[in-house]
């Protein structure tokens, strides 16, 4: 129904009102004949507001339940409106209010008094209407955190009083109009996190009140216009970083002595940092990492005698660090990771005792670490590795109290690991490899109590594994490998119930693989090769559930591998040659598939594997069954071979909307896989199976319990991710029915952060699914490895968050009837080569259809799923909710945070607040990455208070993710400094 029919169906309510009494509520569009100017142009703006709350979809008109028809006067009790001194409405106030619809829909020609209009954080789409040129009076426009698109409208510049612009994290493409310069009032300026393509127009320099500037998360290109450092003398924030811009930074940038703060990370700068930069004297943070700067550090720089914050990591700077840098004693965070720098640095900065985080790896430091290290109290992570560092670790360490993260791998230190580094005892990340330490491994590591990554491999370390290696209850890495150790395996090693790989290879260990190994139900990977280990490998072994990876190879190792083996379904690669070992193999495709060359040079190995000989038969009565199998194969196997060739493989067609390119995805929108894949499923089918060689355990990306995933290249050279399911002699695929769960969820759903079906194949030998192929990997694979996460910057992470809970918007209010995936989870999360989350795995989901029973048996990932679902089955869209918490907390923290969870499900809101709370949300952030700038910072406390009002305990505190994904996009300013925020205030607030 058009504008115009509406007015003229309203209009005949009113003439039939006497006759239809219930017509009556459209009273308020009558235009009283002797009605004054003002009022004629009040009863406007009433029904220009009323029209665009009945466009809103229902949810959000219940929002406005305030806004009726019954002559109620908006400036007295419509929510969300307020009116100036003459009666018109002059405040229109709807942050945060979850209201969804068209902004286009909203007529501002009405509303030309409006001074204030804010509408952030919403769920408006459309794009931005030009009549809101006629808000000639506003002074405030906030419409940012909305899914606005398309280009900013020229009439703009008719918002000459504007002095507060924010766009930001919206899908608005185009350029920056050249009208903007006409907002010569403007003191904030906010573009950020779009899609705004071309050059920073040097008409910005002409905005001269300008305190901040904002363009950040654009594909904005070209130099930065001199004019921005040259003419805006007021600026205290400026904000350009994750562009393309290139060219130097201008020297005009030391013009500006308000700046505070500016970021020009992730570009593609090049050139000096120029010398004037020691004119800003107010400068806190300095953020050019990830460019192409190179040369010297200016030493200017020491006059920044107010920065918190220096970042120039991931750049070509060489050569040595001026000395000046040490009178810069407020300095944080140092951050110089990447470059080309030499000589000394440590010597400079024993006046900078206030640093936090200090990161100077992959340079060319050469300087002796036991002389010139200096005491810094609040050190809480420092990476030193890749250099050419010398000398012995200081006793100074151990005063090191706050530190959780050290770092000191592939340098040149020698002599033994002083018993005085205990004193650390909030360790976390301890690497120390490659380097040249000798003596023994310390007993007093058993006050690491918190040590998550213990590295010492490839050095000269000798005598035994201390027995206390059990008592590090919450470690997840362990690498001794390529020492001197000597001696048993410590069976208390076992009491490493969270471990998730260990690698003791090239020592000289000896005796027995201690059986307490099999009761660390996390273990991925075990690496005992290149030792002296004898005896029968434990039976216990084969009920690792999480086994993926095992290398026992060059020992002394005797009898036959256990069956129990067998159910070792999620082991994907094996290691045993070298060793004294007879019998068959476990049939599970890990042995079956593995190369000769794991199983070479033992002593008596048998089974269906190339190089090895057949294992031999058991009795007549298996004679008789195998011919009897025989002859039903020669009858079956002809007819299989027809059906293989009838396979099915249901290709979906991949429809994509091209006026939202950009704002799904950074690739060709118009790629189709049809244009590079024939429709011959059968030509499909073989190509697949031949790529990955019969699905070989080479290929293999991934195990799950009921599929294992493979990367496939096809012949025309586009690589996919192909999901095969678990067969079972007997039983037949192990999940048919999250099979047909995947492919009826991914058929129904289109979004650049949901995962893309390409095609399915059911079939008796082979049934599987085919996805596009995400480089990136698993989040969870990404937080568990800690060179992976340490390229998972906080700006990215909350990216991640906000991407992931913008799909699940899609499917619980973007979706007739609405999808819930039901395990969410770090595994469950792929990212693409860009760090764009996608959600995966959709074999769990449940369509939620109203008016019927939504109640099932449990699904999801332990440790993921919502409490209630211990006494309850019903299918919620909260259950999501909580496993996105739960997600959000993996992020901030960088680990499963079961132990956070447990506290705060002990701790109902309405309990008065108990002292287990009073830890600072600083102290539980993932160390192995720089703190969070004060930029980020915000958006870091911002995740974990949505995090923790997910994780509530009851479903119907906990947001929608309407709410979620609304709030994680904005950036708000924090009331107070990260580092005085309590999880308590988290909770309670």
């Amino acid at each position: 129904m058009d504008k115009h029919f509406c007015s003229q169906f309203m209009f005949l309510g009113l003439l039939l009102t006497p006759f239809f009494p219930k017509l009556a509520p459209l009273h308020f569009t009558t235009l009283r004949p002797n009605a004054t100017a003002r009022e004629v142009a009040h009863e406007n703006e009433v029904v220009a507001l009323l029209k665009w709350k009945a466009s809103l979809d229902v949810n959000s008109q219940s929002l406005l339940s305030s806004w009726d028809s019954n002559g109620s006067n908006p400036c007295n009790t419509w929510i969300g409106i307020r009116c100036n001194k003459a009666g018109r409405v002059g405040y229109v106030e709807l942050s945060d209010f979850g209201l969804r619809g068209r902004l286009h829909d909203l007529d501002f020609s009405s509303l030309n008094h409006v001074v204030y209009l804010d509408m952030s954080n919403n769920s408006l789409y459309g794009t931005i209407p030009s009549n809101i040129g006629n808000l000639s009076k506003l002074y405030y426009l906030d419409l940012a955190l909305n899914f606005l698109l398309g280009p900013i409208p020229p009439e703009i510049g008719l918002l000459t009083n504007v002095w507060d612009f924010s766009l930001d994290h919206n899908n608005i493409t185009g350029s920056i109009p050249q009208q903007i310069g006409l907002l010569r009032k403007l003191v904030t300026f906010d573009l950020g996190f779009n899609y705004i393509t071309g050059i920073i127009p040097s008409f910005i320099g002409n905005l001269t009140h300008l305190h901040f500037l904002a363009l950040p998360n654009n594909g904005l290109s070209g130099c930065i216009p001199s004019t921005i450092f040259s003419n805006l003398t007021n600026l205290q924030y400026l904000y350009l970083y994750s562009n393309q811009l290139s060219g130097p930074i201008p020297g005009e940038v030391g013009m500006v002595r308000s700046l505070w703060d500016l970021e020009l990370a992730d570009n593609h700068l090049t050139g000096q940092i120029p010398a004037s930069i020691g004119n800003l004297s107010n400068l806190i943070d300095l953020i050019l990492r990830v460019n192409q700067l190179s040369g010297l550090i200016p030493e200017e720089i020491g006059k920044l005698h107010s920065m918190l914050d220096l970042e120039l990591g991931a750049n070509n700077l060489e050569g040595n660090i001026p000395s000046s840098i040490g009178n810069l004693g407020r300095l944080e965070y140092l951050s110089l990771y990447d470059n080309k720098f030499t000589g000394k640095i440590l010597s400079s900065l024993k006046n900078c005792t206030r640093l936090y985080r200090i990161d100077l790896r992959s340079n060319e430091f050469s300087e002796n670490i036991s002389q010139n290290f200096g005491m810094y109290s609040n050190l809480n992570y420092i990476d030193l590795s890749d250099n050419s560092f010398y000398g012995e670790l200081s006793v100074t360490w151990g005063h090191c109290r706050n530190l959780t993260g050290f770092k000191a791998s592939n340098n040149n230190l020698s002599g033994k690991i002083p018993d005085e580094i205990g004193g650390a005892s909030q360790l976390e990340v301890l690497d120390l490899s490659s380097n040249r330490l000798t003596g023994r491994i310390p007993q007093i590591f058993v006050k690491f109590i918190s040590l998550l990554d213990l590295r010492l491999n490839n050095n000269k370390l000798s005598g035994d594994i201390p027995s206390t290696i059990g008592k590090l209850s919450k470690l997840l890495h362990l690498n001794l490998a390529e020492n001197n150790l000597s001696g048993p395996i410590p069976p208390e090693i076992g009491e490493c119930k969270e471990l998730l790989d260990s690698n003791l290879s090239q020592n000289a260990l000896n005796g027995k693989i201690p059986f307490q190994i099999g009761e660390m139900n996390s273990l991925e990977t075990l690496d005992l090769s290149h030792n002296m280990l004898i005896g029968e490998l434990p039976q216990q072994l084969g009920e690792l559930k999480s086994f993926q990876i095992m290398n026992f190879s060059h020992n002394e190792l005797s009898g036959s591998v256990p069956s129990s083996f067998s159910q070792c379904l999620s082991l994907v690669l094996v290691n045993i040659s070298y060793n004294q070992l007879e019998g068959p193999l476990p049939n599970i495709a890990a042995f079956r598939k593995a190369p000769f060359d794991a199983l070479r040079n033992n002593k008596d190995l048998c089974g269906d594997v190339a190089g090895l000989k057949a294992c031999p038969r058991s009795g007549s009565n298996q004679v008789n069954k195998s011919s009897s199998k025989a002859k039903t194969m020669l009858i079956v196997f002809p007819t299989l071979g027809t059906m293989l060739f009838c396979v099915l493989l249901l290709f979906v067609a991949l429809t994509r909307k091209s006026s939202k390119a950009r704002t799904e995805s950074g690739c060709d929108r118009n790629k189709d896989p049809f244009a590079i894949w024939s429709f011959d499923g059968k030509m499909v089918y073989k190509d697949i199976v031949k790529a990955t060689e019969d699905f070989s355990a080479h290929y293999c990306i991934g195990v799950g319990g009921n599929a294992s995933v493979f990367g496939a290249e096809m012949p025309n050279g586009q690589i996919v991710a192909v999901k095969k399911l678990h067969t079972q002699e007997n039983i037949g695929l192990s999940s048919p029915e999250g099979f047909r769960n995947e492919i009826l969820a991914l058929t129904e759903i289109r979004h650049r952060n949901i995962v893309k079906l390409y095609g399915f194949c059911s079939h008796a030998l082979h049934s599987f699914l085919v996805y596009e192929f995400l480089e990136g990997g698993s989040l969870l694979d990404r937080l568990s490895n800690d060179e992976k996460a340490m390229n998972l910057k906080w700006i990215t992470r909350i990216r991640i968050l906000t991407d992931v809970a913008n799909a699940l918007f899609y499917m619980h209010h973007d979706r007739s009837p609405p999808i819930i995936h039901r395990d969410i989870s770090s595994k469950n999360v792929l990212l693409d080569s860009e760090n764009v989350a996608h959600i995966s795995d959709f074999g769990c989901a449940r369509f939620l259809k109203p008016h019927s029973s939504n109640w099932t048996t449990f699904a999801g990932t332990y440790g993921y799923a919502a409490p209630e679902l211990a006494y309850t089955m019903e299918v919620t869209e909260k259950c999501d909710v909580y496993s996105f918490g739960v997600l959000a907390l993996e992020v901030i923290v960088g680990k499963h945070p079961s132990d956070l969870i447990s506290i705060l499900l002990s701790t109902p809101s309405s309990m008065p607040k108990p002292k287990s709370l009073d830890i600072m949300l600083k102290d539980v952030l993932d160390k192995r990455i720089p703190p969070p700038t004060l930029q980020e910072a915000e958006d870091v406390v911002l995740a974990a208070k949505l995090a923790i009002a997910c994780v509530h305990t009851s479903p119907q505190f906990r947001p929608t993710m309407q709410q979620v994904s609304g709030h994680i996009s904005r950036k708000k300013s924090a009331s107070k400094s990260l580092s005085l925020v309590t999880l308590s205030e988290l909770l309670y607030s």
